[in-house]
This record gives structure tokens, C-alpha cells and sequence, in this order.
């Protein structure tokens, strides 16, 4: 006979809201801006699935897969890859978390062009598009503008895209989601490194305005202001030159940070208002009037002595530290008192 004990089952009362409770307890708590860990484990059509630790699989839509255009998701992501993800929205009506990758890209992209600025480091890009205003470039996969007055071709904008420039950091503001870049910078810059102030170059007039002539050496334009044209007075730049002239001008200033090369022809005259009388003539005694202007600058600067007036040994110093002044009607109510003691 085969005893059979009767094993008593105790009702421990752990329900399903219990369950949730303890997930709940050990649960991670996660937030949108955070950066977290996640292993892709479902590739959808239009996204796909991470498990990053929540409840739920969160979901990464595939326009937040990659700071550039993704036509297919696995372009960027694998199954059972484990890689950061940025997370963008808090749970929806189901507990999904939407996370990005985009999002990371571009923070790192901004930490990127901040160091290549700060660096003032020379960047080339590809035009891909242009509009009014001037053309559009991609730095690091940011979308960068180049000002129209800063690209130095002779070409018409329309048939720049496609072609690679060179390009300077003109302003990097993430807050205004701003990229504004200069290739005329870049040039002007390379430029310089092989010009000096006080030389004498040849240039050609590209453009005249009341205020000056812009003036072409070596692909790159410098100014030659009205005021440095001459040392007799000038009403307007058109009264010496005219576009296409070839000129003789003096380098007197490099500004690399602003991109500037300052001319000037007033410093080549040997007599005042020779430009406008006989510019050959400034032409052909150029590098003699430069050479002049070099020593000039590179003269130690004059001292002047100021002769001391004689010393007389004869004199009172007085105290360092005043004393107090002391008003008359006290001194006179203090002799009273004096007497009449």
C-alpha cells in the first residue's frame, strides 16, 4: 500500500498587476535626449524595432536613420547589430519609445565644423545646389550656404554645381541651425601666403564703384579704395580707370581673417596727383616708390627726446598724507576758549 501524502497548495495571491508592479521596480527609466544602447532585432519596410531595454521594442523610422538620405533600411542598419541610438519621442499610446540615429549625426557633425573652425581649417565640398542668394555645399553632412559675394568664379552660379571649391568658415551657430562658409576667403588666404605688404603686383580691373576699383591679381580681387588712388583729391574712380585695365598696384594690407587685400597706387606717386595726370608714369617707377615705402615700414620708429627742465634742490616737499583742513570758525572758538582759561 502506497502512502500518498496531500501536498498542500497556499495561495500566494501574485497577480498580473503584481507582475507589472516588479517589471515596473527593475524597469530602466528612459527619456527623450538620452543616448542609450540598443540591439536591432526586427527590420520593417519603413524602420525598425530596438530592444533597448523597455518593456516594448522601441521603433526608429527611416528618416531618422542617417543624417544623409536612406532609401532602404538596411543601407544603415543589420540584424542583431548593437549601436547608439539618440531617444527622440517619449512612449506613444502603446509604450514605443521613437528613437534616431540622425540625431547623433548631427550633434556630432556641429562638434565636428566647431573644431574645423576654431582650427580655421580650409574644407572642400561639392556645390549641390544654388539659388538667389549664392550655393549650397554639405560639411560633415550639415547643409552649408556660400554667400553669393563670396565665391570668387567667373562663372555663372548655375554651372558651379557639381564643382568642388575650397572653403572657409564664415559662421558656425548651432543654435540658428546657421552654416555659412566663403570661398573667396580660401582663396584670398592661400593668396596671401605668397604676397607680402609693400609689394608691387599687376592686376586687372574687374569692377569700379563711387567708393573704389576692385582689382583682379592672380584670381583674386582686392580693393584699391578711392582714397588710396591718389594724393590729389578724386570725384570718382571712373576718372582714372576703366574696367579691364591693366594696373600696377601696392599691397598695404593682407586681412586673411576677413578675406581683404587693401591696394593702394597713391603711395607709388612720386609727386601728388601723378595718377592722374600720367598713371604710366606711377607704373614705371612702381617698384622704386615701393621700395621706399618698404624701408618706411620697416624703419625702428623715431624717438623723440624731450629735454628735462633743470633740477633745484631748493624746495619744501610736502606731506604725502594731508592734513585735515580745519574750518576757521572752530580755530577762532578754540583761541576764545584757550584765553579764557
Amino acid at each position: 500500500m502506497v502512502n500518498r501524502t496531500k501536498t498542500a497548495t497556499t495561495n500566494v495571491g501574485f497577480t498580473h498587476e503584481d507582475f507589472a508592479k516588479l517589471l515596473d521596480k527593475y524597469d530602466y527609466h528612459f527619456s527623450p535626449g538620452d543616448i542609450v544602447a540598443g540591439t536591432v532585432f526586427s527590420i520593417e519596410p519603413r524602420g525598425a524595432l530596438i530592444d533597448i531595454g523597455a518593456k516594448t521594442a522601441a521603433y526608429i523610422p527611416i528618416q531618422e536613420m542617417s543624417i544623409n538620405r536612406v532609401d532602404q533600411p538596411e543601407e544603415v542598419l543589420q540584424n542583431n547589430e548593437t549601436r547608439e541610438f539618440f531617444i527622440l519621442a517619449d512612449e506613444n499610446e502603446e509604450g514605443q519609445l521613437t528613437l534616431s540615429i540622425r540625431r547623433i549625426e548631427y550633434m556630432r557633425a556641429w562638434e565636428r565644423v566647431r573644431q574645423l573652425q576654431a582650427e580655421d581649417a580650409t574644407v572642400r565640398s561639392l556645390i549641390f545646389a544654388t539659388n538667389r542668394g549664392g550655393a549650397l555645399v554639405r560639411i560633415e553632412g550639415l547643409r552649408g550656404f556660400i554667400p553669393g559675394s563670396h565665391i570668387s568664379t567667373r562663372k555663372p552660379k548655375e554651372e558651379l554645381v557639381g564643382e568642388e571649391l575650397p572653403l572657409k568658415f564664415l559662421e558656425v551657430d548651432e543654435d540658428r541651425n546657421r552654416l555659412v562658409l566663403s570661398h573667396r576667403r580660401a582663396l584670398v588666404e592661400r593668396k596671401m601666403n605668397k604676397l607680402e605688404v609693400g609689394e608691387v603686383v599687376i592686376g586687372v580691373v574687374r569692377g569700379i564703384k563711387p567708393y573704389g576699383a576692385f582689382i583682379d591679381i592672380g584670381g583674386v580681387s582686392g580693393l584699391l579704395h578711392i582714397s588710396e588712388i591718389s594724393h590729389e583729391h578724386i570725384e570718382t574712380p571712373h576718372n582714372v580707370f576703366n574696367v579691364n585695365d591693366e594696373v600696377k598696384v601696392m599691397i598695404i594690407d593682407l586681412d586673411a581673417e576677413r578675406g581683404r587685400i587693401s591696394l593702394s597706387t597713391k603711395q607709388l606717386e612720386a609727386e601728388p596727383g601723378d595718377m592722374v595726370k600720367d598713371p604710366q608714369l606711377v607704373y614705371a617707377k612702381a617698384e622704386e616708390m615701393a621700395a621706399k615705402y618698404r624701408e618706411q615700414l620697416n624703419a625702428p620708429p623715431a624717438v623723440m627726446e624731450i629735454p628735462l627742465p633743470p633740477v633745484d634742490d631748493d624746495y619744501e616737499v610736502p606731506d604725502a598724507m594731508e592734513e585735515p583742513e580745519v574750518p576757521k570758525e572752530v580755530v577762532a572758538e578754540a583761541v576764545e576758549a584757550k584765553a579764557e582759561v
